[in-house]
C-alpha cells in the first residue's frame, strides 16, 4: 500500500468536519470518539511500513489537525462576532421603535434562528426581573444589558455602542487575516516542500522512499523530519498568534 494514501487518509481524518447541529436524525459519534480518530492512520501504517512510518504519520496527522483546528477557531470567532452584530442591530431597531427590551430580544430570536437558542436564557431571566447572566448568550449583549439595567442608561444607546465595538472587531479580524495570509501560505509551502521533494526523488529514480522504508537509519530520519515539520508549523502558529486575537 502506498504511504501517500495512508497519509492522505490521516489528513482527511484530521480535517473531518463537525456534524451539523440541529439535525437529530443524523447519526453522530460521541465527541470523545471523534477526537480519537486522528491516530488511526498511524496504527494502520505500522504493520505495513514499520514503526518509523507510523510515528511520522502520527506527527504529520497531528500537524494537519492542529492547523485545521486553528483555522476552525478563527472562523468560529468571526462567525460569533457577526452573529452578535446581527442580534444587536435587530434589538436596536426594535428598541428605537418603542419595543420593550424583552420584546426586542424575542424579535431578534425570531429573526435570527442561529441565535434563538442562545437568547432563551437571557429572555427568561429578563422576564423574571433578574439581571441577565446567561453564558450562552453573546457576551457583548449580556454586558450591555447588565450595564443599562444597573445604571439606568438607555438600552438602545448602550447596545449601539456594543454594536460599534463588535463591528470594529470584525473589521480588525478580517484585516488581520488578510495580512497573515501571506506568512501562513509561506509556512504551508515550506511544510509541504519535503513531501514534494520525496515525490521528485522517486520520479528522478533516486529511490528515497526505499531508503526511508527499508533501513533503520532512513526511518529514524523520517521521524526526525516529520518532527521538524511539526515544529515549524507550531512555531509559525506561535508567531502569528502573538498578533492574532485567537
Amino acid at each position: 500500500m502506498s504511504p501517500w494514501i495512508l497519509l492522505s487518509c490521516g489528513a482527511g481524518l484530521a480535517c473531518w468536519p463537525r456534524s451539523v447541529t440541529g439535525t437529530p436524525y443524523i447519526w453522530r459519534l460521541p465527541r470523545a470518539a471523534r477526537a480519537g480518530w486522528w491516530p488511526l492512520p498511524a496504527l494502520l501504517v505500522v504493520p505495513v511500513l514499520g514503526i518509523g512510518w507510523g510515528l511520522a504519520t502520527l506527527v504529520l496527522t497531528l500537524t494537519v489537525r492542529q492547523e485545521h483546528r486553528r483555522r476552525a477557531r478563527a472562523k468560529a470567532a468571526l462567525a460569533e462576532a457577526e452573529l452578535t452584530v446581527s442580534v444587536l442591530r435587530t434589538m436596536i431597531g426594535e428598541l428605537r421603535a418603542g419595543a420593550h427590551p424583552v420584546a426586542a430580544a424575542e424579535a431578534a430570536a425570531d429573526a435570527l434562528p442561529a441565535a434563538s437558542g442562545r437568547l432563551r436564557g437571557l429572555i427568561a431571566a429578563a422576564r423574571l426581573g433578574s439581571t441577565p447572566a446567561d453564558p450562552d448568550a453573546p457576551p457583548a449583549l449580556v454586558n450591555a444589558w447588565a450595564l443599562a439595567s444597573r445604571f439606568g442608561l438607555p438600552m438602545a444607546d448602550v447596545l449601539d455602542a456594543a454594536r460599534r465595538d463588535a463591528e470594529a472587531e470584525i473589521g480588525f479580524r478580517r484585516r488581520l487575516n488578510a495580512k497573515m495570509a501571506g506568512p501562513r501560505a509561506s509556512a504551508a509551502v515550506l511544510a509541504a516542500l519535503p513531501l514534494v521533494c520525496l515525490l521528485l526523488g522517486e520520479v528522478m529514480g533516486a529511490g528515497p522512499l526505499g531508503v526511508l522504508t527499508g533501513t533503520g537509519a532512513g526511518q529514524s530520519l523520517l521521524v526526525v523530519g516529520s518532527g521538524l515539520i511539526w515544529a515549524g508549523t507550531a512555531w509559525c502558529r506561535a508567531l502569528t498568534g502573538r498578533v492574532a486575537p485567537c
